[in-house]
């Protein structure tokens, strides 16, 4: 369910800066606000927290009427990341170990989160993460189910971040892994629009997950997933949204890859605020 009263109050902070940015006046913004707080009320024992941010922007769009409001910043950091490209292949090339540093740009990529806060320093991250231990590192459980595996599933989560996972799927080098993307624009998670953008065909298949919370919710998510999900040896989970979805399931198959970017995951994960996680619940 919303795990945590800390969450609310995130969304309203996040929500806060988009009403700032929607040209509607002050009547239906305070309206809106209303609405929130009552859908709140009504689901906080119903809903985890990315099924309920679906719901707010739902909520949202009724009074906007813009379908995809972080359109220009995804496109923003697509373009971004694939400018890296170059530079950052080259690091992953020279390196000592391919594997570790293209794990770590992986991971480094999730901080182009809009939803957790729309202020972050990618380059600083970058940096952080290539000199940082893993608060939860799993990582060589991971490399050896990979070399196993005959199948990947890829759990995608954020538009740039996207371009990241593209340089750890070339890095590993599997046949057959498949990529995962929201069904419908949702924050700033990305869609096929955004794999098709950064070109993520050329590294894997990519398919939708035919829903539009900022997480995977296995059952509300389409055949497809669902079937590709039951079959795949090997999952790879991006992110806070889809660790929030999946970890209840306990599965050993799934490895969960995050920077931790508020205190409620941080106690649940019993790590820092601002670490680097390769999490298996099994391992």
């Amino acid at each position: 369910m919303i795990s945590d009263y800390r969450c609310f109050f995130c969304f309203v902070r996040a929500f806060e800066k988009l009403l700032e940015k929607e040209n509607i006046s002050n009547k239906a913004k305070s309206s809106f606000t209303h609405d929130m707080l009552s859908l709140y009320q009504k689901n906080q024992d119903k809903l985890t927290s990315p099924e309920f941010a679906r719901e707010i922007h739902i909520l949202l769009r009724g009074y906007t009427h813009n379908n995809d409001p972080y359109k220009e910043a995804k496109k923003k950091y697509n373009d971004l990341a694939l400018k890296m490209w170059p530079d950052l292949n080259k690091l992953i090339l020279r390196s000592k170990d391919p594997f570790d540093t293209a794990l770590r740009l992986a991971i480094a990529g999730n901080i182009i989160d809009f939803a957790a806060n729309d202020k972050f320093n990618l380059q600083e991250t970058i940096d952080r993460v290539m000199i940082s231990e893993f608060a939860i590192d799993h990582s060589k459980e991971l490399k050896r189910r990979l070399e196993k595996a005959r199948t990947v599933l890829y759990l995608g989560d954020n538009a740039g971040e996207i371009v990241f996972d593209k340089l750890f799927i070339k890095t590993i080098k599997h046949p057959e892994v498949i990529y995962v993307v929201r069904g419908a624009p949702i924050i700033n998670d990305a869609t096929m629009e955004d794999a098709e953008c950064v070109g993520m065909n050329n590294a894997a298949k990519v398919i939708s997950n035919e829903y539009d919370a900022p997480s995977t919710i296995l059952h509300k998510s389409g055949k497809t997933l669902q079937n590709c999900f039951k079959e795949a040896d090997l999952i790879i989970s991006k992110g806070q949204g889809n660790l929030e979805g999946l970890v209840q399931l306990n599965n050993d198959r799934v490895f969960f890859l995050l920077m931790v970017k508020c205190d409620v995951m941080a106690e649940f994960l019993k790590v820092k605020k601002e670490s680097f996680v390769v999490y298996n619940t099994h391992a």
